[in-house]
C-alpha cells in the first residue's frame, strides 16, 4: 500500500467513515486538492504572463514621501541600497509610526545607512536594533540605535535576542534573503510583535519564491471560515469566530519582491457580516 493510500486509510479510520460520498469527499481532499490548487497556480502564472494591460493614471504630481526624500538627498556618508518602490511601500504602512515611541527592527545592516534614514523618518522617540551576523556591524551601535549580531537563521540566536528585546512595532528584514532566514525570522518575530506592528520582508524574488509560496499557506489560512451562523433569529448578520491567526492578523499584502504583515490592533473574536435594507431579490 502507497502512502498517500495509507494516509486515506486512517482518515477513513480516525473519522468512522460511513458512506461512499464521504470516502469520496476524504479521497479529493488527499489526493485532487492539491493537483487542483497547483493547476490553479499555473492557470494565475498564465494570466500574469498574458499580454493584459491595465489603464495607469498619471497624477500631476506625485505624493511626497519622506523616505523617498531623504533617499534622493542622500548622497554621501554610510550607504542606502533599497529598490525605490519600497519607498511606497514603507510609508503606506509606516506613516502611522512617525512622531511616536516606537521600536523597529532591521536585520541586514551592512554599510549603516538605513539605520540614520529609520532615525529620521520615525523620529526622536524611535528606538533602533540592528541585526547583522557581520561584528563589524557593532560600530553603528550608539544611544539610541542598539546593535545585536547573530545568524538570522538560528531560532536560538532569536530566543536568547528575545529575553532583552522588548514587544517590536516595525520589523524589517532586509538580510541573508534566503528562505530558511526570512522563515525563521518570521516564525521568531512574529509572535514578539505588539498589537498594530508591521513586518517587512524583502527580496522575495522569482516566481516560485519559496518564502512566498510559505506566505500564500498563510493566506489560506487567514481565509478560512469557521462556522458562520446567523447572530440570531432576525437573520440580520452573519458572525463568523476567528482563528487565532484571524484574530491577529489585520492584512498581507504582496507587492513586486516585498510583503507585509499588519497585524490587529487588538485581538478581533469574530468577523461580522451585516445585512441592511428591506428589499431583496432572493
Amino acid at each position: 500500500m502507497n502512502f498517500p493510500a495509507r494516509r486515506l486509510l486512517g482518515a477513513i479510520k480516525r473519522s468512522s467513515i460511513a458512506t461512499a460520498a464521504d470516502i469520496a469527499t476524504a479521497a479529493d481532499n488527499l489526493f485532487y486538492r492539491p493537483f487542483r490548487n497547483e493547476a490553479v497556480t499555473r492557470t494565475g502564472r498564465h494570466f500574469a504572463k498574458s499580454s493584459l494591460s491595465l489603464p495607469v493614471h498619471q497624477t500631476s504630481k506625485p505624493d511626497e514621501n519622506p523616505l523617498r526624500t531623504y533617499f534622493n538627498a542622500h548622497r554621501q556618508g554610510p550607504g542606502i541600497f533599497k529598490w525605490d518602490h519600497y519607498f511606497d511601500v514603507y510609508h503606506r504602512h509606516f506613516s502611522k509610526f512617525r512622531g511616536r515611541k516606537v521600536t523597529v527592527l532591521e536585520i541586514g545592516i551592512w554599510s549603516g545607512g538605513s539605520l540614520l534614514m529609520w532615525r529620521d523618518y520615525f523620529g526622536a522617540d524611535c528606538t533602533i536594533y540592528g541585526v547583522d551576523i557581520k561584528s563589524e556591524c557593532l560600530v553603528y551601535e550608539n544611544a539610541f540605535t542598539h546593535i545585536l549580531i547573530g545568524d538570522q537563521a538560528d531560532p536560538r540566536f532569536w530566543a536568547k535576542a528575545k529575553q532583552n528585546l522588548p514587544r517590536l512595532d516595525v520589523v524589517i528584514d532586509d538580510g541573508g534573503h534566503t528562505y530558511a532566514q526570512q522563515r525563521t525570522t518570521l516564525e521568531c518575530l512574529l509572535p514578539h510583535m505588539s498589537p498594530g506592528g508591521v513586518y517587512v520582508c524583502e527580496d522575495v524574488h522569482g516566481a516560485e519564491n519559496r518564502f512566498a509560496t510559505f506566505s500564500f499557506g498563510i493566506v489560506n489560512a487567514l481565509n478560512e471560515a469557521k462556522l458562520i451562523t446567523y447572530a440570531d433569529a432576525s437573520e440580520k448578520q452573519l458572525v463568523s469566530k476567528t482563528s487565532g491567526l484571524q484574530a491577529a492578523i489585520k492584512a498581507i499584502c504582496f507587492y513586486p519582491y516585498i510583503i507585509t504583515i499588519e497585524l490587529q490592533d487588538a485581538a478581533v473574536s469574530q468577523l461580522i457580516a451585516p445585512k441592511h435594507g428591506t428589499e431583496w431579490s432572493f
